[in-house]
């Protein structure tokens, strides 16, 4: 059995995207996805939001061109005000991951005055171009670029997709945040309970290290230095 680590509370975090009829909620465009994956520690679990919204307007050929939704995709689907508790709810209080994340709180808060509800705070914003544009100064940082510079596989992405969008920016995030180590995964036996756990790739064989008398010597000698060293509390 792998060693597993259970993860503590307030660690979860929210990445989000949208698809819009438009580029400005301010002269009307609307949601028409919206998608969202939960994080642990900066890792996606299993759980996820998604839904496909009626924008109750028309979809500008340009935005299709872009997401590939045209009216009859949508038309006839909830509206915003039917998924908007179930999205919330899924939300909590944790702080929200996005990618031009002003963008996408825009489109949001502007649903959410329409329902006469709270705004999401900017302050639960984390915004992962903001974040690549500090690492990668002066060089594109689109998702795809970023994903082609991080090796992602693109794939499955011939058009915007806000769940697809969600997972690429998943892998994404934990590079622009540190990178993940190989061989790690998340799960756990239910939603509630996530846990970090290591399984040793299939294709390395353990190689132990063995040290030398002397290393030990001057290893412990080293230690006898230090000031209640953690050494001899293993």
């Amino acid at each position: 059995m792998p060693e597993r680590h259970v993860i503590i509370p307030g660690q979860r975090s929210v990445l989000f995207d949208t698809e819009t009829t438009g580029l400005d909620p301010a002269s009307g465009d609307r949601i028409l996805e919206i998608a969202a994956i939960e994080l642990v520690r900066d890792l996606p679990t299993a759980r996820f939001f998604h839904a496909l919204i009626d924008p109750e307007r028309d979809v500008p050929d340009e935005a299709t061109r872009v997401h590939g939704y045209t009216r009859s995709h949508v038309m006839g689907q909830p509206r915003f005000a039917d998924v908007v508790d179930a999205f919330l709810d899924f939300l909590g209080d944790a702080p929200l991951v996005a990618h031009n994340a002003e963008f996408d709180f825009a489109f949001v808060n502007a649903e959410l005055a329409r329902l006469a509800l709270p705004p999401l705070q900017g302050g639960r914003m984390i915004d992962t171009l903001t974040l690549a544009k500090a690492r990668f100064p002066g060089m594109p940082n689109s998702l795809n670029a970023l994903c082609n510079r991080f090796a992602i596989d693109l794939s499955e992405r011939t058009t915007h997709n806000a769940l697809l969008d969600c997972r690429l920016l998943a892998q994404v995030y934990v590079e622009l945040t540190g990178g993940r180590q190989r061989g790690l995964t998340l799960g756990g036996p239910s939603q509630s309970e996530h846990v970090y756990s290591y399984s040793r790739p299939a294709n390395r064989t353990p190689r132990p290290i063995v040290l030398s008398a002397e290393q030990v010597a001057a290893h412990t000698a080293f230690v006898a230095t230090l000031k209640d060293p953690l050494w001899l509390q293993l």
